[in-house]
């Protein structure tokens, strides 16, 4: 992948096409070799073989850089050798992720990904990709551990501005702010209700006399 990686960021998955996306170009090329070889029989079918060649050739190059990777922040999609085209999909603006198999597909290992982003993105749809389940699974998964790490830096800030405000001298709308963020948490499910009322306990007996 060209795509520069971010500060702790991590590639969880790397995909392509199936291999089927080449069996076209590859076939072509061998009959038309045969044919040019039986019909001239010569040192030009030679010549027009190798020619011919560029075609798959170009195909698999085309095959080699069009990529998805699936990290612990984003989806890059990656096409082009001669000229490049990136997107990105950030996790959290990732709405839907479904794949589907025709028979020979199941058969075959490859399909089609959808994924839904949000209104500004819209939907892409992947064609013929090398095991459509994996790459859809591991996008899911990379959300889910993408929520439990926001929500827990989250709650380590939120621990941080409560060790603040009880040192300081809190007003009432510093207290207020801090009791919002802790009931978030809670039902995030990042805190449990002990956890709740131990620190709602804390911002409360640090609350100033009227």
């Amino acid at each position: 992948m060209r795509t520069v990686l971010k500060k702790d960021e991590k590639i969880l998955l790397i995909t392509r096409q199936h291999w089927i996306k080449l069996a076209l170009p590859f076939f072509a090329w061998i009959l038309l070799s045969a044919i040019l070889i039986w019909w001239l029989a010569n040192g030009t079918a030679f010549v027009l073989v190798l020619l011919t060649a560029l075609y798959p050739l170009f195909e698999y190059i085309n095959w080699k850089y069009n990529l998805w990777c699936v990290t612990n922040l984003r989806v890059v999609d990656e096409t082009g050798f001669f000229t490049r085209y990136s997107k990105e999909s950030p996790l959290d603006k990732i709405n839907n992720v479904e794949y589907d198999q025709s028979l020979w597909g199941r058969i075959f290992g490859y399909g089609n990904v959808d994924i839904q982003t949000a209104a500004e993105l819209g939907e892409t749809s992947y064609q013929l990709i090398h095991h459509p389940k994996l790459l859809k699974d591991t996008i899911t998964h990379a959300q889910e551990e993408y929520k439990r790490m926001q929500i827990s830096n989250q709650a380590t800030q939120l621990a941080e501005a409560i060790a603040k405000t009880n040192a300081a001298q809190p007003s009432q709308q510093m207290i207020a702010d801090e009791l919002s963020k802790l009931f978030d948490l809670l039902q995030k499910g990042a805190i449990t209700q002990d956890e709740y009322l131990a620190q709602k306990n804390k911002l409360m007996g640090s609350r100033p006399n009227a």
